[in-house]
């Protein structure tokens, strides 16, 4: 049986969500899952020392596997990230996200982890190649980065009707 492609946000449903979430902790979360690709486990454990404005990127310590990693701070972050550490736990950042996605008239079966698989694929399509990405989310292999390679119908027609013209 195949793999099932993840659901994702576009930059723009994604900027939609962002209008419609007042909380700053909430919005924040989201931008740390879309623009840094964090896990939401990576996102509640986030803690001021963990930020090295100097460098701009962010240590993630002992994500998924044990691993540690340094991610990039996106600029449009920078301010934001005053106001950790959280206040908030997992399980209410999951259901934050499903009401703000409801909120501004998403019509799709997304989770808080959509944010990741969505910053994957918005950073691929941006010209990140998928070792870029690799080491971005922190995966130890390259197949597991693989699954953001899908293609998109819309890219694939414009592709061909490029090809004959």
């Amino acid at each position: 049986m195949g793999r099932k492609l993840p659901q994702i946000l576009t930059e723009e449903e994604f900027n939609q969500v962002l209008k419609v979430t007042k909380q700053p902790h909430h919005r924040l979360a989201f931008k740390l899952a879309f623009l840094c690709g964090l896990r939401i486990s990576e996102v509640v454990k986030l803690q001021p020392k963990d930020i090295d404005y100097n460098r701009k990127l962010i240590f993630i310590h002992q994500a998924k596997g044990g691993k540690d990693r340094y991610v990039p701070i996106a600029p449009s972050l920078k301010r934001d990230l005053r106001i950790l550490p959280f206040k908030c736990g997992m399980r209410a950042l999951q259901t934050a996200f499903k009401e703000k996605v409801k909120k501004a008239g998403i019509d799709k079966d997304l989770h808080f982890h959509s944010l990741r698989h969505s910053s994957a694929t918005f950073y691929l399509r941006k010209g990140m190649d998928l070792q870029q990405v690799q080491v971005f989310l922190g995966h130890s292999n390259l197949s597991t980065t693989s699954i953001y390679l899908h293609a998109d119908p819309a890219d694939i027609e414009k592709k061909v009707s490029e090809i004959w013209k």
